[in-house]
């Protein structure tokens, strides 16, 4: 008997997502004026779209946050991996239809 445990990580990658964004969000708005907050909301989402038609395979997150994080230097901004993390998260969790 196989037990499918994929909506359960589902809604967990989704919690974790809401979480980390409610804590790490405020902190980033923060440091960061409204026009600055944006352009980098922007880019954060440009670099995870692009990084999901490059690296189409699966098992390939690494792969893909690492292009993110690379990208977003590329444009000048210095921001913390977790930082990083839960704006990725809210950007794959908005293309994947959830907002948070």
């Amino acid at each position: 008997m196989e037990i499918n445990i994929q909506p359960v990580l589902n809604a967990l990658i989704t919690l974790m997502a809401a979480v980390i964004t409610c804590v790490l969000v405020p902190f980033i708005k923060s440091k960061l004026t409204q026009q600055q907050q944006d352009k980098l909301l922007e880019w954060v989402r440009i670099a995870v779209a692009a990084a999901e038609q490059i690296f189409s395979q699966a098992k390939s997150g690494a792969e893909k946050k690492q292009y993110v994080q690379e990208f977003l230097v590329s444009k000048g901004y210095d921001v913390s991996e977790p930082e990083i993390d839960a704006m990725i998260e809210a950007a794959v969790s908005r293309i994947n239809g959830v907002e948070i």
